[in-house]
């Protein structure tokens, strides 16, 4: 059944585990027993209960210290603690480390088969929500674009409307919103999709060069024209144009941009002679044109050509409701491309993210989560593995470049990392494999694999 739920029950004593088993055992439960703690840990990280029930007083690992290294290899695992030996002093101790509770024994079996209930609809909640939460991610996806809020689902009922007919549209939206994705979706969904989506990126063309970039030259045109060159807008012809931060375009080149959307003819710098074509606009910026157009920086005929259709994409602040599908799509992406078996986030981790701002929109939030794909060691995300301004250890502003963080991060570099980490767990567990996976709360079969990858082995051994 797909809300199954796994229970770990740790107890260094043989009887006290088959009655407990027994007593706690129900359809829809795997329960698993070790009487040692070590091979417990193991446990917890191969089966990823949802809830553990523990001794406190045990040989090699106390009670504490195993819900020490559970919580910290899943926060969101449900521990009990169990002991013969019980003072408020040790049960606020353990509550305060993570347990959900803290019994004195002898247990009551009613008493703890409600509890233990309990625990158990709530986990299988959890499942069915993330169940659901999956299915809604697989079935939001709008031509590429993350979201199902209210916000996102009239934006993409706009551009099916739009689609079919728009001859010039302008987005507007704050930088990282994903401006580029909603000219993908027009351009797909229009009648040119067979045609080019050729993007030009405004901010980053150098102005003396603009005019022949976008419209094209004759040979002789000017000093290096050494032989005719068709311009981006003649490549878009048959196709769309995508002027991305068209607000950086300067006003010399709006003129004429103007009258080759007006006229659907392009006039290559040097030549006399116009050539028709047939193309679609869309132009996209984070500024507000208006005001531009009141200090004399954007051309206010051009703006009413472009912005007979305006689309407006919301901040990541305004639709939070979109976090959690955003989240999920993000671990999948980079779990793939780090090639790490992250699949999940804590519960913390996400309070987290919600409680931030997102002053850099998605972009901002897919480079978070790459870092915390990235940093993590396990198969979940918990705060630890959050950049720093996420952990409220920086402060200042965050997320507004237009590079992303994760440009620079590369696979060596990753590799690198994960290679150090494995080794330096080995060697801190004097090369005792089942210590060094749990230092790095992975299972064993997944620490042998990653040895035999970086070609680690103990020293002197043959």
């Amino acid at each position: 059944m797909k809300d199954k739920v796994t229970l770990v029950i740790v107890d260094d004593n043989a009887g006290s585990l088959e009655l407990l088993s027994t007593a706690l055992e129900q359809p829809g439960l795997d329960i698993y027993t070790a009487s040692d703690p070590e091979v417990a840990l193991d446990l917890i990280f191969e089966k990823h209960p949802q809830i553990v029930l523990t001794d406190l007083v045990m040989p090699k690992m106390t009670g504490l210290e195993l819900l020490e290294r559970t919580i910290s290899f899943d926060p969101s695992i449900e521990m009990i603690l169990m002991t013969a030996h019980y003072s408020s002093e040790s049960a606020v101790e353990a509550i305060r480390k993570g347990a959900s509770d803290y019994l004195n024994k002898p247990v009551s079996i009613t008493a703890l088969r409600s509890r233990i209930g309990t625990m158990i609809e709530d986990a299988r909640r959890r499942l069915r929500n993330s169940q659901l939460e999956d299915e809604l991610a697989a079935n939001s996806p709008f031509e590429n674009i993350i979201g199902a809020s209210p916000a996102m689902w009239e934006l993409y009922s706009r551009i099916r409307r739009i689609a079919p007919h728009f001859r010039t549209v302008l987005i507007t939206g704050p930088t990282g919103s994903g401006k580029d994705l909603v000219a993908q979706a027009l351009h797909k969904l229009s009648p040119a999709n067979k045609g080019n989506l050729v993007v030009v990126n405004c901010s980053a063309v150098v102005e003396t060069l603009f005019e022949s970039e976008l419209f094209g030259h004759v040979k002789g045109a000017f000093t290096g024209a050494n032989a005719d060159k068709i311009g981006l807008v003649e490549h878009a012809s048959g196709g769309t144009l995508f002027l991305d931060e068209i607000g950086d375009m300067p006003l010399g080149t709006q003129a004429k941009l103007l009258r080759t959307i007006q006229n659907q003819e392009v006039q290559r710098v040097g030549s006399l002679q116009p050539r028709k074509i047939d193309f679609r606009v869309i132009a996209a910026t984070h500024r507000d044109l208006r005001l531009m157009i009141r200090e004399g920086k954007f051309r206010e005929d051009l703006y009413y050509r472009l912005s007979m259709v305006e689309l407006t994409i919301p901040s990541l602040a305004q639709r939070k409701e979109d976090l959690p599908l955003l989240v999920r799509h993000f671990i999948a992406k980079f779990a793939e491309q780090f090639h790490k078996p992250v699949r999940r986030i804590t519960q913390r981790a996400s309070i987290a993210i919600s409680r931030y701002h997102w002053p850099g929109n998605v972009r901002e939030l897919e480079n978070a989560i790459g870092h915390a794909c990235m940093m993590t060691v396990g198969e979940v995300i918990d705060v630890a593995d959050l950049p720093p301004y996420l952990r409220g250890e920086e402060s200042g502003i965050h997320g507004t470049s237009d590079e992303p963080l994760l440009a620079v991060m590369n696979d060596s570099l990753l590799e690198d990392n994960e290679r150090r980490l494995v080794s330096d767990a080995l060697t801190k567990a004097g090369w005792n494999q089942s210590e060094a996976a749990r230092l790095l709360r992975i299972g064993r079969d997944a620490l042998r694999y990653k040895m035999k990858k970086y070609g680690l082995a103990e020293p002197g051994s043959s």
